[in-house]
């Protein structure tokens, strides 16, 4: 998968641009996440798919090039979904419900897939690899270099890196988890910043939510505190928070309570 990718980014601009995503859709090559014209673009790239259910996929936007890509894709993230399958039984088990509760939600879920190329940068002190947010999912499994810093969470108000582990992957709790535990297990912040000697490539797959499902609080992850979040439908969730720069966790406002 990262001798596939690194050959995909190192292709010309102009083959890369074949697999271009439309300004109405989510999958392809490019800039996601872009809202306006004057908006200061994040110094990265990527190439983002539908991988499951395979009825969701558009193989126009799947890379012909390197020759054998698609395959990789599909394999990786093949043994990415077995991950995550037994993640969500963890988190099942985590959250006081039956191993399988969780999976159990997802079983017309979706999983996605965002490869992240970020060039070299001499002016770091300027630009970031990819702006504030948290994920709209329900967990995210990041690959990341062996070798190469990039990732940073926020911690008590500071970012803090995530250093590489080898052969190790990254998880993350998504806002869909924070909104069903009503804010206990928290979706988290993250950004990506550039380096200035190495480009560096990412690999995030997202577990996610069917569009017509309603996503609320757990009933008994709530018990006697206060109600933190409206009921929300997941596809407007989805959809409302790719319409907007990535702006830390601004998104989840739309899902809490106001008084």
């Amino acid at each position: 998968m990262k001798d596939a990718a690194a050959e995909f980014f190192a292709l010309p601009l102009e083959e890369r641009k074949k697999y271009k995503v439309a300004s109405n859709d989510i999958q392809g090559y490019g800039q996601a996440n872009v809202v306006s014209e004057d908006q200061i673009l994040d110094w990265s790239d990527a190439l983002m798919l539908i991988v499951y259910p395979s009825h969701y996929r558009k193989l126009n936007f799947w890379p012909r090039t390197p020759k054998g890509f698609k395959e990789i894709i599909e394999s990786f993230s093949n043994g990415v979904k077995e991950v995550g399958e037994e993640l969500l039984r963890s988190f099942s088990r985590i959250m006081g419900m039956d191993k399988d509760a969780l999976l159990g939600l997802h079983k017309q879920g979706a999983q996605g897939m965002r490869v992240n190329y970020y060039p070299t940068c001499s002016r770091r002190d300027l630009v970031l690899g990819l702006s504030p947010h948290s994920d709209s999912s329900t967990i995210t499994i990041l690959m990341q270099e062996d070798d190469t810093e990039g990732l940073q969470i926020k911690h008590n108000e500071e970012w803090v890196p995530v250093k590489p582990v080898q052969d190790a992957l990254v998880v993350n709790v998504g806002d869909v988890i924070e909104i069903w535990s009503n804010g206990k297990y928290k979706s988290v912040e993250h950004r990506a910043v550039t380096n200035q000697k190495k480009a560096r490539i990412s690999y995030a797959s997202f577990i996610i939510h069917q569009n017509d499902v309603e996503i609320e609080q757990l009933d008994h992850q709530v018990g006697s505190q206060k109600l933190m979040y409206q009921k929300v439908r997941y596809g407007d969730y989805l959809r409302s928070s790719m319409k907007r720069k990535m702006d830390g966790k601004a998104h989840t406002e739309m899902a809490k309570i106001t008084t």
